[in-house]
């Protein structure tokens, strides 16, 4: 594996990932963490995301002429997603008005104890990028409304709102806590079936897989 250009491919996937491709930021993430010492099934996952790429070459983002500046995002995790660290995986992706601007997968910074935990960090992480997409807008000034992030964890979004459960997540991060004070975000249930950060935090079928590129208007052609 030693003369496998594996570093720079998985920098090329990043680029690709970053500038125009959503669709590949689960994956991505997945590959770049073995850059140090990657083995053949690591090699082989990163020559099957250029295969999709190859088979892919006319999807991307899709920027219409909307009107309306909403900042809209959706949060998901996938707890202890990580087979070998146990950590727990955060997804977001925000649109504004239907085009997609601003999206993310990585590993949390620790070991989360539960899955409201889990599902409650990511919609923290989420949360502060609402609010810097809030003001970049702002700062364009084009007229803007509440930004709303999505979640589909009804447990993650009572623990943001309010105490409750307080004596089982004294361990939570305090820099998490924040979000319950913040009154620039408006946080609001999704089903599971239709948040599209779902993509983000775990493999999913293809029809789901699809479905999700749809929401985010990430389109062929």
């Amino acid at each position: 594996m030693s003369r496998v250009p594996y570093a720079s491919a998985v920098g090329s996937l990043m680029y690709a990932m970053v500038c125009t491709r959503p669709d590949l930021a689960h994956a991505v993430s997945v590959v770049s963490r073995f850059m140090i010492q990657p083995g053949k099934e690591h090699w082989q996952a990163v020559k099957r995301i250029f295969r999709y790429l190859k088979g892919t070459p006319d999807v991307g983002i899709s920027f219409g002429s909307d009107i309306e500046c909403l900042v809209s995002g959706y949060s998901d995790s996938d707890y202890a997603g990580d087979v070998d660290t146990r950590i727990s995986m955060t997804g977001y992706v925000f649109t504004l008005g239907s085009s997609v601007v601003s999206w993310k997968a990585t590993l949390q910074s620790a070991v989360t104890l539960s899955t409201t935990e889990a599902e409650y960090m990511a919609l923290t992480e989420a949360a502060k990028e609402g609010i810097w997409l809030k003001g970049l807008v702002g700062d364009l000034g084009l007229h803007h409304d509440q930004a709303v992030v999505y979640c589909d964890s009804l447990s993650a979004i009572c623990l943001a709102k309010d105490q409750v459960h307080h004596e089982r997540t004294k361990q939570i991060d305090v820099r998490y806590h924040f979000l319950r004070t913040e009154k620039r975000i408006k946080v609001k249930k999704v089903s599971t079936a239709d948040n599209p950060a779902d993509m983000f935090t775990k493999p999913v079928p293809h029809g789901k897989f699809q479905h999700c590129l749809d929401l985010l208007n990430v389109l062929s052609g």
